[in-house]
């Protein structure tokens, strides 16, 4: 459980987010928790309640509200992922998530170092004690009380510091042990860094490159080795999207030993959203690295084992 300075530490960061929003004329949103149907991601379990699912993110009903002319939103909210269990990962957390019409992911990226730098500051000014102890994030602020931040695209990491090619990768199907293993230690060290431009094959939900089909318009944020954020351009080609989804649905099915259906909805309002781009933080991860925390469970008011 949090220590009562902490649970105004927490608070404080909520403010910030929502200030920082609020400032550039977002929309706060809310939507359902409990879903009939999720967006098949073959990556992401799913949790039950009852005849429901708990959201793995709130995207689906973010992008409908979209089509429907909502405009810049964000929204604040619990998400929940079956048997993410661990130092880092939680079944229960709180995810950011915001969405920008007429624009792409290199805006995302300017979204998250202004982000991150306003939070930051604003809780410089809340909570001196913290600054002045130069752990956690604030000892990456320079003397402009803001954050350096280097991109890299998926090819250049994987050429710089994997033993193998990203093809070879590709190939093997060990992608995400690769990453883990041999780039993630090596950004954010310092500052924030992003890794961008994915295989279209790791990215279901994201625009394909106009000079490039083979990439995808995706980035994810990174600080001390760690993932905070995942961003894309969105696809709005309902009939390519359900063409991912058909073997992301196959292999998720699978795994949860049923049948799951296609989200027929979210595809049908799909050709009506405007060009956009979206991206999920992930609010503890975040407030875990602001205390100079290395647990979740040390950034949450409960831990699993609290209850």
């Amino acid at each position: 459980m949090l220590a009562p300075t902490e649970l105004h530490i927490r608070a404080a960061l909520f403010r910030a987010i929502r200030t920082f929003f609020a400032k550039q004329n977002f929309l706060e949103v809310d939507t359902p928790i409990r879903q009939p149907v999720l967006l098949p991601e073959a990556n992401i379990q799913p949790l039950r309640a009852g005849d429901y699912f708990l959201q793995t993110s709130p995207e689906s009903c973010m992008k409908r509200l979209l089509a429907r002319g909502s405009g810049n939103i964000y929204q604040i909210c619990p998400c929940f992922r079956k048997e993410e269990k661990g130092r880092l990962h939680l079944e229960e957390f709180t995810m950011l998530e915001w969405y920008r019409v007429e624009a792409s992911y290199l805006e995302l990226i300017k979204d998250c170092r202004d982000l991150i730098t306003f939070v930051v500051g604003e809780l410089k000014l809340q909570f001196p004690q913290l600054a002045e102890k130069n752990n956690g994030l604030f000892r990456y602020l320079n003397e402009g009380d803001c954050f350096q931040q280097r991109l890299f695209t998926v090819t250049e990491a994987f050429a710089t510091w994997c033993p193998l090619t990203l093809e070879e990768v590709l190939a093997k199907e060990c992608f995400d042990e690769m990453l883990v293993e041999y780039i993630e230690p090596h950004l954010g060290q310092g500052e924030l860094s992003f890794l961008y431009d994915y295989p279209v094959s790791m990215a279901s939900l994201a625009r394909k490159k106009h000079d490039d089909p083979m990439v995808a318009e995706r980035f994810e944020m990174y600080i001390e080795g760690l993932e905070i954020a995942n961003g894309f351009s969105e696809l709005t080609d309902a009939d390519e999207q359900r063409q991912r989804f058909e073997k992301e649905r196959e292999l998720l099915s699978k795994m949860v030993g049923e049948e799951l259906s296609m989200p027929e909805k979210f595809l049908a309002d799909l050709n009506k959203l405007p060009p956009s781009a979206g991206i999920a933080l992930g609010v503890d991860r975040l407030f875990m690295l602001i205390l100079g925390k290395s647990d979740i469970t040390e950034a949450v008011s409960f831990a699993p084992d609290d209850l």
